[in-house]
């Protein structure tokens, strides 16, 4: 990285541009600017992972740097940080067959999972932040408009990944496809809603779960709702108390969970089931399921004023 007095970012210099120099006769004692490379690529401290990442697929380059709104340089992204972290024997299974119908019409030609925030498809924003992680294995239950999705991710290899699919005739609901799965894995099973934006530290989620030595774990997410009016609390005719806009706290299943391989074979072929369902099971009968609260960015795009705060909030 090449800067000026100011510590802006003057331009970048590789190691095969002094090569290419010294091939052409430049002495060791030559000055560096003639050389240096002032197009280069760079972004900002808001840049995520699935956007640097796709700027490196894109232009062929493994480092990008990070400036800030002066120009002065702040960091580096580099390749082998972003896809090179130690692979995972884990599996993840994304439901994306939903119709998605609270979205249209958006949702009319294109399945949910495959609508852009921030020029990127939801579903690739997944499945990106799971290879980050280290996940080479990645199974899509697809049903809805499914040859779009298909036609998109192929079999994972522009992703850094192994893509396979779950083809649901009829909707199976949000646990029903894990029964189409050609074999149990031998690890706990990463499994997730298609329509999520989040930031979630999948490498937290595994180690919490096998930390808790947990059949399941379901990842929550808090969530605050602010009553519009004053509360007010009553014995017999007397007020006793008087709140005003009161805020309720709740923790909400988050749509993310991991599964031992004994409670996915318990999941019941060609039915429609929903995966609390097969939670609720678990706990009935007193095996240990999980809570894993995310600290980090995430939203359900199930609704046109979600799917707005995403696109507020991802750059």
């Amino acid at each position: 990285m090449v800067l000026d007095g100011d510590g802006r970012l003057v331009g970048t210099l590789t190691d095969g541009d002094v090569r290419r120099a010294l091939l052409k006769g430049v002495g060791l004692d030559a000055q560096l600017l003639p050389f240096v490379q002032q197009q280069y690529t760079a972004v900002g401290l808001e840049a995520g992972r699935a956007e640097v990442l796709e700027l490196m697929q894109a232009r062929t380059i493994s480092q990008v740097p990070v400036i800030d709104q002066n120009g002065r340089l702040v960091g580096l992204h580099l390749l082998h940080e972003i896809v090179g972290c130690a692979e995972r024997p884990n599996w993840a299974v994304i439901m994306a067959g939903g119709k998605g119908t609270r979205l249209k019409p958006l949702t009319d030609l294109i399945p949910k999972p495959m609508i852009r925030v921030a020029g990127r498809p939801i579903l690739e924003r997944l499945v990106l932040h799971l290879v980050g992680f280290g996940i080479r294995r990645i199974v899509l239950s697809v049903n809805y408009l499914g040859d779009v999705i298909e036609k998109h991710f192929g079999h994972g290899e522009r992703f850094g990944c192994r893509i396979d699919y779950l083809r649901e005739d009829k909707p199976l609901g949000t646990g029903g496809a894990l029964a189409l799965l050609p074999e149990l894995p031998a690890e706990p099973l990463l499994v997730l809603n298609g329509d999520l934006v989040t930031q979630a530290d999948i490498g937290s989620l595994f180690a919490f779960h096998r930390r808790g030595e947990y059949e399941a774990t379901v990842a929550v997410r808090q969530y605050c709702h602010t009553i519009p009016f004053g509360c007010v609390e009553v014995g017999g005719d007397q007020v006793t108390q008087i709140e005003e806009k009161p805020v309720l706290t709740r923790l909400v299943n988050a749509g993310i969970y991991v599964l031992n391989r004994e409670i996915i074979a318990r999941v019941p072929r060609e039915q429609d089931y929903p995966i609390t369902s097969l939670l609720e099971q678990t706990i009935n009968s007193g095996r240990r399921v999980g809570a894993w609260q995310i600290l980090d960015d995430w939203v359900d795009v199930g609704q046109h004023d979600q799917l707005k705060i995403a696109r507020e909030g991802v750059s």
